[in-house]
């Protein structure tokens, strides 16, 4: 391993501690010597980290502290190159805006052979179908989900279901799902009085409400996430119970 990417190992597992931790733990872990340690610690120190340490306790990385551009590796650099590219192809155009223009500062810093590699990558992202790029409506529809989704704010529309027949919403925003032919805005819906999965190309009309919905998001976002998996659980016990010719019911 590369004095380069010990360095970033060792920054990695002291940002993944809240707590300080000891010399013998973190030289444990890389598989190195304390004196080596030591010299990590004043090697990363002389980049800006702010690595506090203190006797028979241990290190402690305050926050604040850019990776400089050497320590992000070649695949570390297509993988966001990668992203970035899905992103760009498959959201609104706001996001995609936003991914292309990360993409470009990443590129400025990067020294010339990483750039090189971040233009010529093999890696692509194909075309996406046509029947399932992002709309002009659809397209707006997003940028008013993922405000609502950051203000934690109710969201009214008209909603069209899979036979077409169109019902107003009051929907608490959770979560917007990107999957490669569709996109799935999660959330609460007031007329159902439980969770619900919208497709966002079949919202008719919608607006961001002024009111905020009275539970936080993440708390939401943890209930749902608990239905789904108990409704995941239920299916594979089914489907289980099917192929040992079981009955679940009298079992």
């Amino acid at each position: 391993m590369s004095r380069a990417a010990r360095l970033l190992d060792l920054l990695q597992i002291l940002r993944r501690h809240r707590y300080p931790v000891t010399g013998e733990a973190l030289a444990q872990e890389l598989d190195i010597s304390l004196r080596t340690l030591y010299r990590d610690i004043d090697a990363l120190r002389g980049q800006g980290a702010d690595i506090e340490a203190e006797a028979g306790v241990g290190f402690l990385l305050r926050p604040g502290f850019m990776l400089p551009p050497l320590m992000l590796s070649h695949e570390e650099i297509e993988a966001i190159a990668l992203g970035v590219k899905w992103v760009a192809s498959r959201t609104d155009t706001s996001l995609s805006s936003a991914a292309l223009n990360a993409l470009a500062k990443i590129s400025v810093v990067l020294p010339d052979d990483m750039r090189d590699s971040l233009q010529t990558t093999g890696l692509i992202v194909p075309p996406q179908w046509r029947d399932a790029q992002v709309g002009e409506f659809e397209d707006a529809h997003l940028r008013l989900i993922r405000q609502a989704l950051k203000s934690e704010r109710k969201l009214e529309m008209d909603y069209g279901d899979v036979n077409e027949v169109v019902t107003a919403r009051i929907v608490w925003p959770i979560a917007l799902g990107f999957y490669e032919r569709s996109r799935l805005l999660v959330g609460w819906c007031e007329l159902r009085g439980d969770f619900r999965h919208f497709r966002s190309d079949r919202i008719r009309d919608m607006r961001v409400c002024e009111q905020r919905y009275p539970t936080r998001r993440l708390t939401l976002l943890k209930q749902w996430r608990e239905v789904e998996d108990a409704i995941y659980a239920r299916h594979r016990a089914e489907e289980a119970a099917v192929l040992t010719g079981t009955d679940r019911e009298t079992a």
